[in-house]
């Protein structure tokens, strides 16, 4: 959507302390031992209490509140009473959800208590590129510079990227034009951010895979190449200069909060 009216701004940001909020609590409540459908539940009490809805369970009948992934898998995983949350896991949560007509999306990819696998670094690298990406977004930019910067960086830190999942235009519905805001240069990719437009814009930093395949479930996604991917998100406004980060309360940039 692009934001035309103060009331709208005002709807974003309602909706988007809604699900940056309980993308916190949510990641202060994991522990070792609880499991991921224990973690849902607790995320939708959270979203319950600013009268949000899920947006995956709305828009596409998930079967959960939020997407919460485990290790290798990149995205979409289905909380579960059985998926038991281990010391030194990769864990990834991403919660969107509506609150009165607004949508608003963010995730963040973080080590659950001791790194003793060693994978801070990816999750580092990814916090980073996305600030990086951000804040070099501002009306008229091309979006596929922004995602040849995303690769650009992932590179140089040994890293590559998923490419076949974007992030996108967001408001009035979950998934909105612009679709496609790739971690990567489409080179026939013309359009352009423009002022006042409402956008997701994630990181898919993966240390082997450079697309996501699909599991039986229909839902998680993992690794054409396995290894593994660490994935943050914010929503955004753009504007003629730094944007309106909706959902930076969120904490994923705070060292002290990882």
């Amino acid at each position: 959507m692009s934001i035309t009216a103060a009331d709208e701004l005002t709807g974003m940001q309602k909706a988007s302390a809604a699900v940056a909020l309980t993308l916190q609590e949510m990641r202060y409540y994991a522990r070792p031992g609880m499991t991921t459908g224990e973690l849902d539940r607790f995320g939708e009490k959270i979203l319950a209490k600013f009268g949000a809805r899920s947006a995956p369970r709305l828009t596409y009948n998930f079967p959960g509140c939020t997407c919460i992934s485990l290790n290798k898998e990149i995205a979409h995983g289905i909380p579960h009473n059985g998926k038991v949350m281990q010391e030194g896991d990769l864990v990834n949560i991403d919660v969107s959800a509506e609150l009165n007509g607004f949508w608003s999306d963010n995730g963040g990819s973080f080590v659950l208590g001791e790194d003793i696998h060693h994978y801070q670094p990816l999750v580092d690298a990814s916090k980073d590129i996305l600030k990086k990406a951000i804040f070099h977004i501002k009306n008229d930019v091309k979006i596929s510079d922004i995602g040849y910067l995303m690769e650009s960086t992932a590179k140089r830190s040994g890293y590559t990227v998923i490419r076949n999942l974007t992030g996108h235009g967001i408001g009035r519905s979950l998934h909105e034009a612009p679709t496609s805001i790739a971690n990567y240069r489409q080179r026939f990719n013309r359009e352009r951010f423009r002022k006042n437009a409402v956008v997701a814009v994630e990181t898919f930093i993966s240390t082997a895979s450079n697309m996501a395949v699909s599991l039986q479930d229909g839902w998680t996604l993992v690794g054409n190449r396995g290894g593994y991917v660490a994935q943050h998100e914010h929503t955004i406004v753009v504007t003629d200069d730094t944007p309106i980060i909706l959902t930076e309360m969120n904490g994923i940039w705070d060292e002290e909060n990882i």
